[in-house]
């Protein structure tokens, strides 16, 4: 029956999804940009061509995206424990997300980049601009808008994996669903913690596309 220990439950394991997507999101975005910078500056026509190092970071990128998240999740477990301590809850969950997130984060901040006009680049290394000058006060922000955007997608997909950190105790909604709403048939919690994920997933977006739109020099 519902009472106020499960509304607190309930409240906790917002707290714990939020962290848990939030954290190992920043994490990986620190792992997974400069990964993305640098498929687009060694790909073929990128600002420094080098196929060694492009196909190894491509490959890299393209395996780790290959193993599902619940198989990751296991996989590294003595990596986790190594790191934080333990393998469980919402501390353990955040090091296998973060490893999942970053290749796909490199993968968003490639395609982005990609869609800076190359007249642009042009013109900035006429003017003498160095490569880092290009990337970060040209590419980057010329890409903004659609990085703000890739950045909410993200977010949505690493709250997913939050959720499927539940089945092997990883905290937060995910877990009080499976607990509660599978193993003892509490089928009200299952349906709350479901409309709770969903509503986090569209404040992230509605959030997200406001910023994006913000700063879009296009709508100014």
């Amino acid at each position: 029956m519902w009472s106020r220990e499960v509304t607190n439950m309930i409240i906790v394991g917002v707290g714990q999804t939020l962290t848990m997507t939030l954290v190992s999101t920043l994490i990986a975005y620190l792992i997974g940009l400069p990964l993305g910078i640098a498929l687009v500056v060694t790909a073929d026509g990128g600002l420094k061509p080098n196929k060694i190092v492009y196909k190894i970071l491509d490959v890299v990128v393209n395996i780790t995206r290959s193993i599902p998240f619940l198989i990751l999740l296991i996989l590294i477990i003595p990596i986790t424990r190594f790191i934080v301590g333990k393998s469980y809850g919402t501390a353990g969950t955040i090091p296998p997300l973060t490893l999942a997130a970053a290749p796909f984060i490199a993968r968003m901040v490639e395609s982005s980049l990609r869609e800076v006009d190359s007249g642009v680049i042009e013109a900035a290394q006429s003017m003498g601009a160095d490569i880092w000058t290009i990337i970060f006060k040209v590419m980057i922000v010329e890409a903004r808008t659609s990085l703000i955007v890739n950045a909410t997608i993200v977010l949505g997909t690493v709250l997913g994996y939050s959720a499927m950190a539940g089945a092997v105790g990883g905290g937060g909604l995910g877990d009080i669903a499976i607990r509660y709403g599978y193993h003892r048939y509490q089928t009200d919690i299952m349906i709350v913690t479901v409309v709770l994920l969903v509503l986090l997933v569209q404040i992230m977006q509605v959030i997200g596309t406001k910023i994006a739109v913000r700063i879009d020099k296009r709508n100014i």
